[in-house]
């Protein structure tokens, strides 16, 4: 009986064949109007980590883009101003729950444009999950907090409520270009507001993949745009754009800054300016109240009887 003849064919090289794949290179967009598009002027610029290294190209962000951000920003606020604070926290605690399942992502982005080691990268991120969390809890007390009834000498009701100011243009802070970023996005839409936001220039990426988790997190379109670019190129049309009412220039240097303080008086924004900040630490209220105004109104008791009592 004959032996059967072995097979001497020589297995496949499968870590060759795997070597050989090419990699997909992720194109980053903006995000306005609750779409991605590209720059309108087609421009890019070349983003690299703090070795110099190449990352990626991002969009580099036009006065056209400003303005249509604007024009979405102002679309999407009579729906977002107008939907129950509870609803708002719910949609801010969203944003948590996506950014939770995509930590590793934003670990490794925040590591390469900030040149951080991955455990610090890593407690960035957790911050700012936390820091979601923490705004989506204040959505429906800030109210109880700086507004309620105030006594007056007279027959008469009289309370003030918090409202949302309008359209917020925010200066992303530079080198806290993901936790300060959250930090200074959060508070303005958990009162009402929408916003433009102006990514760090050295550091866009992780503010552009914020666009994907807030697109798939139930936030409106158009409540939260995000640009990059030159900082000073996009914030100056901005600052002085007639439908903004509210400036806050985090990301701004002193020189910036001025210059755009000047810019928002002509339609007398509000301006919040730029200071000192640990985004580590504890937030407090005080971007939550900055872009929010009081209403107060006035309603009579009832007529005064014989005996002074009012009904």
């Amino acid at each position: 009986m004959s032996e059967k003849p072995k097979n001497t064919e020589k297995p496949k090289n499968t870590d060759k064949a795997e070597q050989q794949r090419l990699g997909v290179f992720k194109t980053y967009k903006l995000y306005v109007g609750g779409k991605f598009p590209r720059s309108e002027s087609g421009r890019v610029y070349e983003v690299t980590d703090s070795q110099g290294t190449w990352l990626a190209n991002a969009p580099l962000s036009s006065r056209k883009d400003a303005r249509d951000a604007v024009v979405a920003a102002r679309k999407a606020f009579g729906g977002w101003s107008g939907a129950t604070a509870y609803n708002r926290g719910q949609v801010l605690y969203r944003v948590a729950e996506m950014l939770e399942g995509r930590r590793d992502q934003f670990v490794r982005e925040v590591a390469d444009s900030e040149g951080l080691s991955k455990s610090k990268a890593a407690a960035v991120v957790d911050a700012a999950i936390d820091r979601w969390v923490w705004y989506a809890g204040w959505t429906d007390k800030i109210a109880q907090v700086v507004g309620g009834g105030n006594p007056v000498a007279g027959p008469y009701f009289n309370l003030s409520t918090p409202e949302p100011t309008g359209v917020v243009t925010v200066l992303a802070p530079q080198e806290s270009s993901f936790l300060g970023l959250v930090s200074v996005i959060a508070p303005v839409i958990a009162t009402g507001n929408t916003v433009i936001a102006i990514a760090s220039e050295r550091s866009p990426l992780p503010a552009l993949s914020l666009g994907e988790v807030l697109a798939t997190s139930d936030v409106p379109g158009g409540v939260v745009n995000i640009l990059s670019g030159r900082t000073a190129e996009i914030a100056t049309p901005l600052a002085a754009h007639q439908d903004v009412n509210a400036i806050d220039l985090a990301g701004a240097d002193d020189v910036l800054a001025k210059e755009l303080e000047v810019a928002a008086a002509d339609n007398l924004k509000r301006v919040v300016r730029p200071q000192a900040v640990d985004y580590f630490a504890a937030p407090g209220i005080e971007r939550l109240t900055a872009f929010l105004e009081t209403k107060t109104v006035w309603h009579p008791t009832g007529a005064l009887g014989a005996s002074g009592s009012s009904y």
